[in-house]
């Protein structure tokens, strides 16, 4: 049976999800991802009042192409008002569904009243889902966490209020905003959550997903609809197909080789350049090359070189240069 997210948006039956990262998973990034066998993505998240401001970057990242469908615009806010009339923004731009952020736990978006600041005020949080529900035609899906801290996990009433007002999934982080992103996230509740007999929409999975083995196995002791993989994609779009593979077949890929590594760094390099032009696509790539090229032996040199480095060509050339002097190393 595939998993389906409303009426129109039909995925596989165990789908991967790439999860909305600010200052990584915009337009070169996802076709990377894309390449590699991610079922469903979303932007990064987009601030609900730089959207009704008009605001240059917030309205660059409304860009979505056909081949990344389907995909998601996730917006975060703290007015309910200004959420709504960026939802009707969002949904010119024409994508599959629309995400709200209840999960973001850095301080400049919980401080404004955003992100998982919502999990302290429920009953906004509420209104909030349902004023946007209420002002699309597309979809609307939600991402969160367990709840505020460990006193206030409060996921299993998030779950079912807001799909009482019309939220077709919900992705769960399996931790609170206390922790951030330390310690070990917790799957237990996710799974609570999927086994409550109200809820009937997807629920997938994010955090600590890592490799093929815990995918697998978090699949089946967890029971969500699919996964969605966010930090152990960057530098590692592979990630996808690895896995994927692996629930095919039993069997473990090889990693990418270092050509591998190379052309896909070049694409993402190339992609980059022609969303956001020539100096801010270079400057832009620079915090992806060290995550490309983890685990290689006496890199540093080569990174050293194509961060310094402000010319497409010259990047190229470095990047060739890896791939001849590395390539019998395996990573």
């Amino acid at each position: 049976m595939s998993v389906k997210i409303g009426e129109n948006i039909d995925l596989v039956e165990f789908p991967l999800l790439l999860a909305p990262m600010e200052d990584v998973s915009d337009p070169p990034f996802r076709y990377v991802c894309k390449q590699n066998g991610v079922d469903l993505m979303y932007t990064e998240f987009i601030s609900s009042e730089g959207l009704i401001r008009d605001a240059a970057k917030s309205l660059q990242k409304l860009d979505i192409f056909e081949y990344e469908r389907p995909i998601g615009i996730q917006i975060f806010g703290g007015d309910i008002e200004s959420m709504r009339q960026s939802t009707e923004i969002c949904t010119k731009a024409n994508p599959d569904l629309i995400d709200i952020n209840y999960g973001c736990p850095v301080k400049k978006v919980v401080c404004k009243g955003a992100g998982s600041s919502l999990l302290q005020d429920i009953d906004k949080m509420v209104a909030m889902t349902k004023a946007v529900v209420e002002a699309t035609h597309l979809p609307v899906t939600v991402k969160t966490r367990l709840g505020w801290d460990d006193n206030t996990k409060n996921v299993y009433e998030v779950a079912e209020r807001l799909q009482d007002v019309g939220i077709k999934a919900l992705s769960i982080h399996g931790r609170t905003r206390a922790q951030l992103y330390k310690g070990q996230a917790d799957w237990t509740m996710i799974r609570d959550v999927k086994r409550n007999p109200r809820i009937k929409i997807p629920i997938f999975g994010n955090g600590d997903v890592d490799s093929v083995e815990k995918a697998a196995a978090w699949r089946q002791e967890f029971e969500v609809d699919g996964i969605m993989i966010g930090r152990a994609a960057i530098g590692y779009p592979w990630i996808f197909r690895e896995i994927k593979h692996f629930f095919n077949t039993g069997e473990r890929l090889p990693g990418p080789t270092i050509a591998e590594r190379v052309e896909v760094c070049k694409t993402h390099l190339i992609k980059s350049i022609e969303w956001k032009g020539n100096k801010t696509g270079i400057f832009e790539m620079r915090r992806h090359y060290a995550n490309y090229f983890k685990g290689i032996p006496n890199f540093k040199d080569y990174r050293v070189k194509l961060v310094g480095l402000s010319n497409e060509q010259e990047i190229l050339e470095v990047l060739e240069d890896i791939k001849y002097n590395f390539t019998e190393i395996a990573v």
